[in-house]
């Protein structure tokens, strides 16, 4: 099988381009934020920061679970 590809187009340095629904995330997941959100926060990590704060402080304020006793 003969190779009709130049010699400048360097395959292995290609990278999978991921656009429009049904293409593989690759273990990321991309999240659209309002405008109005999206003007609070200068990058992804800073949403990703603020993110986990609000789920520590959910997780701190839960109430406790209730303890079931069983009559034997």
């Amino acid at each position: 099988m003969e190779d009709d590809l130049r010699s400048e187009y360097d395959l292995k340095s290609l990278k999978v381009r991921k656009f429009g629904v049904g293409r593989k995330s690759f273990g990321q997941t991309t999240i659209r934020l309002e405008p109005d959100v999206a003007q609070m926060f200068p990058n992804a990590d800073a949403v990703n920061e603020a993110l986990r704060f609000l789920i520590r402080i959910m997780q701190e304020n839960q109430p406790p679970t209730p303890t079931v006793h069983v009559d034997d």
